[in-house]
């Protein structure tokens, strides 16, 4: 898994004008392709960054805190334990990018065999041209063009 990269700092704080340092801390934490060296959900929910979205979630949309005429009452426990543990063990059998995208592939096949609408391109939208330009659209995806690809 050698041709796996880190992800890129710069790209991460361009995907929102919003992004903040503890934003993609988190997110270069999480988007390790090694599980084991992965962040853990249960340190991930510990992360600085979910502070503020759990205070925010804890005081007016939680079912579990609550309001008294002598003000908000909070759970003791803000990120409960639940049970049976996620099971991440079919990652360990992943062993390339090629096999994990393999994965997806089948995925979307499956999700495409039920009743839901399929997953069109818009070439008239506005990330339209960079995603042309990207390495992840693929020859087949390309409109027609004067071009010949490969």
């Amino acid at each position: 898994m050698n041709d796996v990269l880190a992800p890129s700092l710069p790209v991460l704080y361009t995907l929102s004008s919003q992004a903040t340092h503890e934003a993609v801390h988190l997110l270069c934490r999480m988007l390790v392709f090694d599980p084991s060296k992965r962040i853990s959900a249960k340190d991930a929910l510990a992360h600085p960054y979910l502070d503020e979205g759990r205070l925010r979630y804890h005081t007016c949309m939680c079912k579990c805190c609550y309001t008294t005429s002598s003000g908000r009452v909070y759970t003791s426990d803000f990120e409960p334990v639940t049970n049976p543990k996620f099971d991440d063990g079919f990652e360990k059998n992943l062993t390339s990018v090629r096999q994990v995208k393999e994965i997806i592939h089948q995925f979307i096949l499956e999700q495409q065999k039920g009743n839901r609408v399929p997953l069109c391109i818009n070439p008239q939208s506005a990330a339209f041209k960079s995603f042309i330009s990207s390495t992840v659209a693929q020859p087949s995806e390309m409109p027609p063009s004067p071009l010949v690809w490969e």
